[in-house]
């Protein structure tokens, strides 16, 4: 099986490939397409997983993970984002009609993003840099919410801003937005 997603899915979007012109761009048979991936929802998971969650992803959270300084661990945070979106951005087209394949696989990538993002705030809150007026909740719906995919595209997809561009400015952001000031 290909690595990326065929080319032609990419203007066309994955929720309106089937799964025979999937088998045939990739040079196989349907019923090998249906062995390996299940459905299109297996194909969904495996682009992802493949594209954002390398061994480069799990470097940068053990990375994060050695710091508790709170600037520090936001910056990680951004530095994540990051990786994830620009992995993703090849993809991106391609997966555009993916809630309409898999809606609840998008929404259970999305609880689990919300949920992992609790440990960096429950940090911010007892290194006592959390701004006092925002509460944990508050706290990683910002968190949430700033690194999504969504606001990734946006800037860096839509409007042309660098990668580099889009982190410092997510970094910054996170820092202003989530930290006391100094």
């Amino acid at each position: 099986m290909a690595k990326r997603a065929p080319r032609k899915y990419h203007s066309q979007g994955f929720a309106e490939a089937t799964m025979e012109a999937i088998a045939s761009e990739a040079g196989v048979a349907p019923p090998t397409v249906y062995a390996v991936f299940g459905s299109k929802r297996g194909i969904l998971e495996g682009l992802m997983e493949r594209a954002a969650f390398s061994s480069a992803y799990a470097n940068l959270v053990r990375e994060a993970m050695q710091s508790d300084d709170p600037v520090t661990r936001l910056r990680y945070a951004a530095k994540i984002a990051r990786r994830i979106h620009d992995a993703l951005r090849s993809e991106s087209e391609v997966l555009r009609g993916a809630s309409a394949v898999a809606p609840d696989f998008i929404r259970e990538k999305e609880r689990v993003r919300y949920e992992r993002q609790a440990g960096l705030v429950k940090l911010l809150r007892e290194k006592g840099a959390l701004r006092l007026e925002v509460s944990e909740t508050a706290a990683r719906d910002n968190l949430w919410t700033l690194t999504s995919h969504d606001i990734h595209r946006r800037l860096v997809v839509e409007r042309g801003w660098s990668a580099d561009r889009y982190e410092q400015w997510l970094g910054d952001t996170l820092v202003l937005t989530l930290l006391k000031a100094k």
